[in-house]
């Protein structure tokens, strides 16, 4: 469906970490990591796309979050949706819907929603029955 997300940050230190913890929950791995552009980018095992990449605004500017834009994570499990949270509100992400069932979206969709450190807004969701 589409070859890349790439979200702006303005620390890439702090993102990489941050996104390094929450990705690997999620087995998603790193595909590339550039410090002196800065860039960074993972993928699913075996697969070449899509990638999720952080990087600094190519044009200088601040990089700023959308508003109206979020970033969805696949998880295999509702256990994964509630560990991904938790670890990113543990090192820096701010609540934006704890896990729980969106009934409103499917009658299994579960999810949670937080804000990475630069404010970008990121879902981690199970679209799976629980176990």
């Amino acid at each position: 469906m589409y070859s890349h997300i790439m979200l702006g940050m303005q620390d890439f230190e702090r993102a990489f970490s941050f996104y390094s913890a929450i990705l690997a929950p999620l087995q998603l791995t790193l595909r590339f990591c550039e410090r002196d552009v800065p860039w960074a980018g993972w993928q699913q095992r075996d697969l070449a796309w899509p990638e999720f990449i952080i990087t600094a605004p190519f044009n200088g500017e601040p990089a700023t979050p959308g508003n109206g834009q979020m970033t969805a994570f696949i998880a295999e499990t509702r256990e994964q949706v509630d560990e991904v949270y938790r670890l990113a509100c543990s090192i820096g992400a701010v609540s934006e819907g704890e896990p729980g069932l969106r009934p409103r979206y499917e009658p299994d969709y579960y999810g949670a929603y937080f804000r990475d450190p630069d404010g970008n807004k990121l879902h981690v969701c199970c679209r799976r029955p629980a176990a």
